[in-house]
Formats: C-alpha cells, sequence, structure tokens
C-alpha cells in the first residue's frame, strides 16, 4: 500500500493521455505524471515514487526527490509568502510546501533557510512544514555510546556553541571549544556523542574522543606521510582550517597526534613540517 508524503516502490496499473496510473492500495489508483516517466521504463518494472498532493488536492507521484519526508528535518529555503495562510519552502518537488503562520517559531521572510520538519496535518491530510522543532523531537532518553558516531543537523547557535539534531530524533549540543571554524544553520555534519547527561542532554564534538581518537589521527598522519615521501608541510603551527580540511579533525585533536608520534619517535620536527622515522615497532592505532 502506498503511504502518503514517503517513497514507495509501486507497479504500473494502465496508462493513459496524462501519464501512469500506479497501484496505491487503500489510497486507489496514483497518477504518475508524463514528464516524470524514466525514458529506460521497461515492461513490469516498478517505479520509486514520492506520493503527495497536488495543487488541486489531488494524490500525485512524482520521481522527484524531496529534501525531506514526512517525518523527516530538513534545511529549506523560503520563495514566497502568502498573507492567509503562511509561508511557502522549497523542498524539491515542482509544488513548493507550505509553512503555516501557526507552524513558525519565528517570523520567516523570503529568501531566508530555515530547518523545519515535514509532517501530516491529521486534520486536512496535507502534507506541511513546522519550525517548531521540539514538539517532533524525541522524548525518549537517548541510547547512545560515548564516542558513537552520529549525524547531525545544525538548527541554531547559541553562547555554548551549536544546537542539532542527532540521527533526525533528539537534540544536542556542539561545544564551541571544538570547533575551529563556524557552522552554518541547516549545515548536516558528522559528529560524535561526547556524553549524555542524566537529564537526557547530549553534548556533541566533531571529534571521536580520547584514545579512539588520538589513534585513528595517528594513523591518518603516519598514512599521508608514508604516501608523501616521509614529509608533510603541516606541524603545531599549521591554521586549524588547513588541518580540519586535510584531516577532517580540530588543531588540539591533531597536536595530541602528533606528541603521541613523536614520543614513540616515529615523526621529528623539521619546523616548518614533520618527517616520518624508521621505526618498526609502531603499528596502526598503537
Amino acid at each position: 500500500m502506498a503511504i502518503l508524503g514517503k517513497r514507495n516502490i509501486l507497479s504500473i496499473v494502465r496508462a493513459a493521455a496524462p501519464g501512469l496510473y500506479l497501484e496505491g492500495g487503500e489510497l486507489g489508483e496514483i497518477l504518475l505524471p508524463g514528464r516524470y516517466i524514466p525514458a529506460d521504463l521497461k515492461p513490469k518494472d516498478k517505479l520509486d515514487v514520492f506520493v503527495y498532493r497536488d495543487s488541486e488536492d489531488r494524490l500525485v507521484a512524482t520521481t522527484e526527490i524531496p529534501h525531506a519526508t514526512v517525518g523527516e528535518f530538513a534545511c529549506m529555503k523560503v520563495v514566497s509568502i502568502n498573507d492567509r495562510v503562511g509561508a511557502f519552502l522549497d523542498w524539491g518537488l515542482a509544488k513548493d510546501l507550505l509553512l503555516p503562520f501557526r507552524e513558525q517559531e519565528k517570523q520567516v521572510r523570503v529568501g531566508q533557510r530555515v530547518v523545519a520538519f515535514v509532517y501530516l496535518d491529521p486534520k486536512t491530510q496535507r502534507i506541511v512544514a513546522t519550525t517548531r522543532l521540539h514538539r517532533h523531537l524525541s522524548q525518549e532518553r537517548p541510547f547512545y555510546r560515548n564516542s558513537q558516531p552520529v549525524n547531525l543537523l545544525v538548527t541554531g547557535a547559541s553562547p555554548l556553541g551549536y544546537q542539532a539534531i542527532v540521527e533526525n530524533s533528539h537534540s544536542g549540543l556542539l561545544y564551541r571549544d571544538n570547533i575551529t571554524t563556524p557552522l552554518q544553520i541547516g549545515q548536516r555534519v558528522k559528529g560524535f556523542v561526547r556524553n549524555i547527561r542524566p537529564n537526557g542532554q547530549i553534548d556533541l564534538s566533531l571529534d571521536a574522543s580520547g584514545y579512539k581518537r588520538v589513534a585513528s589521527v595517528t594513523d591518518q598522519i603516519v598514512q599521508a606521510l608514508e604516501s608523501n615521501g616521509g614529509k608533510l608541510a603541516f606541524d603545531d603551527d599549521s591554521s586549524p582550517e588547513a588541518i580540519r580540511k586535510q584531516f577532517g579533525v580540530s588543531k588540539k585533536a591533531f597536536k595530541q597526534a602528533l606528541g603521541k608520534l613523536y614520543k614513540a619517535r616515529r615523526i621529528a620536527f623539521q619546523n616548518p613540517g614533520i618527517q616520518l622515522l624508521d621505526n618498526s615497532s609502531w603499528s596502526p592505532g598503537k
């Protein structure tokens, strides 16, 4: 059965002048307009489509991929505002997504990019957006482990750092002391769980913590040295931006890894740069 607001794999029932009619189960036949029919479609193929309502409230399918489906968060651009109903967001489909006035945490403006949650209005059965995010975040205690890698969506800034949605479910905080370059609202990044507090608050980091982080970075540095003739133009004085771009970690993590390699007599500082030393006792992650 097709699910409204989700991607579905549907069978073709029949062809008609407007396009293809697909089997929607309890939703009935759903039209896939001709402009969305794949050129390489073969007989008996099933189609991966997104089901929603068009401007006339009819169920339709599309092979376009929205920025978010029902139950997901995404950053979208405000493209217009209707004084009677609310703002409209570009969510990657021909029909823009309504963000009603009542669902705006703060009033939005045209051109602004906002993080919103997509849901199905239970009264109208229409797909709409809301920027009142906390209503749709899980209130259950998270069960992530420390240092677990997670997907993050940055939603806002505070004096302590950046708020982020963890795995499309919980709220967390990225601390400024672990961030070397500013993040953008709506940016998706990879992060790590640093700690879960008694109240369920998730402390986040852009780097894995502790020994695992240092071991991982040391391996990266050694591999980079080996593939670059035993020398690198990186050291304690390298900029945080250059380190993040090259190794994907903070300067603090990079310096900790350099210290570990230096103590193990695996590298020497060249001022500037570092050089790989021959040490047969070294092994990756050691």
